[in-house]
């Protein structure tokens, strides 16, 4: 199965109308994308919870790593860059956490409240190389901007 984007960006606005709580919002998120694709192996949040550092928030799959400091990992490069970054082989990336031996590839977007302040990054693992594409980083990017536009 492959995402249906506007369904699914349909299925989110719907279910988190009128919802302001980041931590709702994530849960909500993480669990309608993770069911959304086959390819989508390990999907949630890491949370800016201090300076430069991320501590996971929700998510779906197996378990996470706890931290990761902006210096290191796919996260932490999409939030000390605050930009989408688009990884078809982990194992070339420099600095890569394995959090799990099974991720080939992985999607890591920025995740910005209304008042555009960094409030998470967005994780998407997949135990398929190059699963992703730059069509999924812009759908996703369009669909976290409208749910979380008015985080609190």
């Amino acid at each position: 199965m492959t995402v249906d984007y506007p369904t699914l960006a349909k299925t989110l606005a719907a279910l988190t109308e009128g919802e302001t709580d980041t931590v709702a919002l994530m849960a909500t998120v993480a669990c309608e994308v993770h069911h959304a694709d086959d390819r989508f192996d390990w999907t949630g949040f890491y949370r800016v919870t201090g300076p430069e550092m991320l501590k996971i928030g929700p998510y779906q799959g197996g378990h996470g790593c706890l931290t990761i400091p902006f210096s290191r990992g796919v996260c932490g490069a999409a939030a000390r860059e605050q930009a989408v970054q688009l990884v078809a082989d982990v194992d070339a990336f420099p600095g890569h956490i394995a959090c799990a031996s099974s991720t080939r590839s992985e999607l890591v977007l920025p995740v910005f409240d209304g008042k555009g302040r960094l409030i998470a990054v967005f994780d998407i693992d997949s135990d398929q190389p190059a699963a992703f594409t730059d069509g999924d980083a812009e759908a996703l990017t369009r669909i976290l901007s409208a749910v979380f536009a008015r985080a609190e």
